[in-house]
Formats: structure tokens, sequence, C-alpha cells
């Protein structure tokens, strides 16, 4: 599969110390990967609700001259011309094609499997398992963890914040963890921040599912893979960081050679017990 506009300007974007208002050009940029090459830096700066010179900035951030040099760049490396608007569409099928385009970047972003394999092993090995997501991200963390602790032994869920989140870390480094899953959508909470600060200072490996390599909590992830959110309606859609999740199950399961037999296990019981009408 061809790198899509988006994982090329993510590529552009590695390596260069930003600031959060960068950050958030960036993120901007990397949502509108096909038109981006022709807008001009005030409709840009528009976009990311920053100001036109924050985008001049931007651009000789990354190394060029200024921002027509960025664009005249961006043009030579993305499609010839923008991305139709989906005119006929309502907003509802509008947000439903967002989406399909989210998953498009992340089926273009895992023709590198290494990543997810890194995270996959790094989950396996991790006992217990601690997961953590609050608020927005609470759903996708309760999810991970519900299909997870059928194939790991020890799963723990951290879904609320508090004084106690800390503690419950702490608990999970002593009983022998060595890595944290993270889900961390928008807006990203405070708590979060400093619930991943906490657990790297504990010891931790922190891998993190963002809605953008650019995201607040990159600073504070050891392993981040990025799955973009959907805007288009009054409350964000996840439909690519869910997918992203049970794709991270399946790199955790090739890590556990017991898995499959944990799922027989389970199968043999939910059929004991009548759990399912199937």
């Amino acid at each position: 599969m061809s790198e899509s506009p988006a994982s090329r300007l993510q590529q552009l974007f590695e390596g260069h110390r930003l600031t959060p208002t960068q950050r958030r050009i960036a993120h901007c940029m990397v949502r509108r990967a096909a038109d981006v090459p022709f807008l001009s830096s005030v409709e840009l700066a528009e976009l990311a609700g920053v100001s036109q010179p924050s985008v001049t900035r931007f651009a000789v951030a990354l190394g060029f001259d200024g921002y027509p040099a960025l664009r005249k760049h961006l043009r030579e490396v993305a499609p010839a011309e923008p991305a139709a608007e989906p005119a006929a569409y309502n907003e509802y099928q509008q947000a439903v094609e967002a989406e399909i385009e989210n998953l498009r970047h992340l089926a273009a972003m895992l023709a590198d499997p290494a990543p997810v394999e890194r995270a996959g092993r790094l989950l396996a090995a991790s006992r217990p398992l601690p997961v953590l997501g609050l608020r927005a991200a609470a759903s996708q963390a309760y999810g991970f963890s519900y299909f997870a602790a059928k194939v790991h032994p020890d799963v723990r869920l951290l879904d609320e914040g508090g004084t106690m989140l800390a503690d419950r870390i702490d608990t999970a480094v002593r009983a022998g963890a060595t890595a944290l899953l993270c889900f961390a959508l928008p807006r990203h909470p405070r708590e979060v921040i400093e619930a991943l600060t906490h657990a790297r200072a504990a010891g931790l490996t922190v891998v993190t599912v963002a809605d953008s390599a650019f995201a607040p909590v990159a600073k504070v992830s050891d392993l981040l893979i990025p799955a973009a959110v959907g805007t288009g309606l009054a409350f964000d859609t996840a439909c690519a960081p869910m997918l992203l999740g049970r794709v991270l199950l399946e790199a955790m399961c090739d890590g556990l050679p017991e898995a499959q037999a944990r799922l027989e296990e389970f199968d043999a019981r939910a059929v004991a017990r009548g759990l399912f009408v199937e």
C-alpha cells in the first residue's frame, strides 16, 4: 500500500521539537492532509486556530525558508489535486466518510507493523497489565480490558481518576507490571498526563493510543501509535482508535503462547453456563 498524504506529513514532522502551538498546526495539517498543499498561510492559521505568523514560524522550524517553501514541498509529494468535497452528502454521511478516511490513514500506517508488534510484546510481557483511559477514552480502555482479560492472566482497568490513581499504578508496579497501555483522546485530561508521568517515574514503559502523534501525551509516552478521531459531529467519534485497540490485542495474543488455550477454556465454560444464546 502506498503512503497516504497524512503518513508523509507525519514523517516530515518527526524529529522536530515543536511547541504546543506548532503541534496544533501539525495536527491540523495531518487531518487535512489532502487539502493543505493548496491552503494559504492565512487559511491554515484559521483552520488550526492560530495566528498567521505562527504558521510562518512553524514552517521555519521545519527547515523551510517560509510557508511558501513548505507548501511547494507539499505539492511535490502530495496528490495533484485536493480531495473532492462530498457536496452531495448530508452531515451524517460526511461524518461517516471522515471516519472511513481515518481508517484508511490507519491502514496506511499499519503497512509498517513494527510499532504494533513491539507494543504487543511489551503488553504481553507485563504481569499485571494496567490499562488506562479516562473520560472520553474510558470506553476504549474498558473494551480493550474486557477482551484482553480472556487471554492475559492479569489485566487491571484504570478508568477513574482521582487521588487513588497513582496508588493503583504503584500497586501494579509492586505486583510486577512492566508496561502500561493508555488510551488518550481529546479533550486530554490533565490527570492522564500526570498519571503517565508517575507511571514512567515508577519504571513502567508507557504504550499510548492517541488521536495524534502530536497529542499532549506524546511527551510522556515511550511508544505512541496514532489513530485519528472524527470531529464532524457534536461529539468526537473514535472508530480508528477502537480498531487500533483490537489490532494491539491481536499483537499481544501473538506474544502469549497460552492465549488460544485460554480462549478455548472460556468458550467451554460459556457453553456450560449457557452464557450466550447463539
